[in-house]
């Protein structure tokens, strides 16, 4: 008897992905989009479809991969069976989409202007410094890591806390791969994840002065060793686009995209709970959890939908982003 696969309601749909010539106008998404101080500023729904030809023929948002020494190792990376697409809940996002259209205040609030901002940021070499309450502290050689950790593919959805959505297959490898490396303590609770800090190569920490830089975020030492905690280095086959996180970025699905800090440098395992820069700026709008709920508004705006980016469709949200099958139990 044939082996028959039911999708989980999870998994987006691998043969749906947007046609290559559908292209992002950066300017309708930024025209239907408020500027503000905090992440969640623009909350309404978004349409970055375009024609424009000029945008066709641009590379643009494509052309930010960072020479990578272990770049050969992406062209051949396996699908985690796992992750494999496969529900109505969202096709993969054209890679350009996902390229052009970015939270990333290290280089300005303008999302659909990050990508031209990141050319001065040196994402490799990189090491990532390693310490606190663990046996084997240090600093590791990010190509190293690489080498070491077979790289994956994960398809993703990420819904930002503005109420939007994409799916990404992202490569990397699980989090907790790196925690079995350094072998934390009893007495850590928590990992908390640092950026980087160089203002001369990135605009917005040189002219957003207000913000606490460097971006900090925190995970409980349970949820870093989830199976979906997932430390990105790559993405749509190749290493990652400066403006997408690159060298290193976490992604936690089941979580507002902030908790997922991009470019990491520093990761230190701790017994209290970690300050996180958006709890920090505005405690009553991002709380330290951050799980994705449907049945929870932001302060102000709702979170029972979300808009899929490359699309004019408006879906409902699901709690945990659709991850409650792997991550529920954290939370009962």
């Amino acid at each position: 008897m044939a082996h028959i696969r039911v999708p989980r309601p999870w998994e987006p749909r691998e043969t749906a992905v947007t046609p290559e010539p559908v292209y992002l106008n950066r300017r309708q998404f930024v025209q239907r989009t408020a500027g503000g101080l905090l992440a969640g500023a623009a909350a309404t729904a978004l349409n970055p479809i375009s024609s424009l030809r000029a945008q066709e023929q641009e590379d643009g948002p494509l052309a930010n991969i960072p020479a990578t020494p272990t770049a050969d190792l992406y062209a051949s990376t396996a699908r985690d069976a796992r992750f494999v697409p496969g529900s109505r809940h969202g096709a993969v996002t054209e890679e350009r989409l996902v390229a052009a259209w970015n939270n990333f205040y290290e280089f300005g609030t303008d999302k659909g202007s990050v990508w031209r901002r990141v050319a001065p940021f040196e994402a490799r070499p990189w090491s990532i410094e390693v310490g606190g309450l663990v046996e084997r502290p240090g600093r590791f050689d990010l190509a190293d890591l690489e080498r070491r950790f077979s790289l994956q593919e994960r398809i993703y959805r990420l819904r930002c806390v503005e109420a939007w959505s994409v799916v990404v297959p992202w490569i990397g490898f699980p989090l907790r791969e790196l925690l079995d490396l350094v072998r934390p303590l009893s007495s850590a609770r928590y990992v908390r994840f640092v950026s980087f800090l160089r203002p001369e190569q990135a605009s917005g920490q040189r002219t957003q002065t207000w913000y606490p830089w460097p971006y900090y975020e925190g995970l409980r030492i349970d949820e870093a060793r989830n199976d979906l905690a997932f430390l990105v280095t790559g993405m749509y086959g190749h290493p990652l686009q400066k403006q997408n996180g690159a060298p290193i970025r976490l992604a936690v699905p089941w979580k507002y995209g902030y908790k997922s800090a991009k470019s990491i440098e520093r990761i230190e395992f701790v017994r209290e709970r970690p300050a996180t820069f958006w709890n920090d700026l505005a405690p009553e709008e991002y709380g330290f959890l951050s799980n994705v709920d449907p049945e929870v508004p932001h302060p102000r705006w709702s979170q029972a939908t979300e808009e899929i980016v490359g699309t004019s469709e408006r879906v409902p949200t699901l709690k945990y982003n659709g991850y409650g099958e792997w991550v529920g139990s954290l939370y009962e």
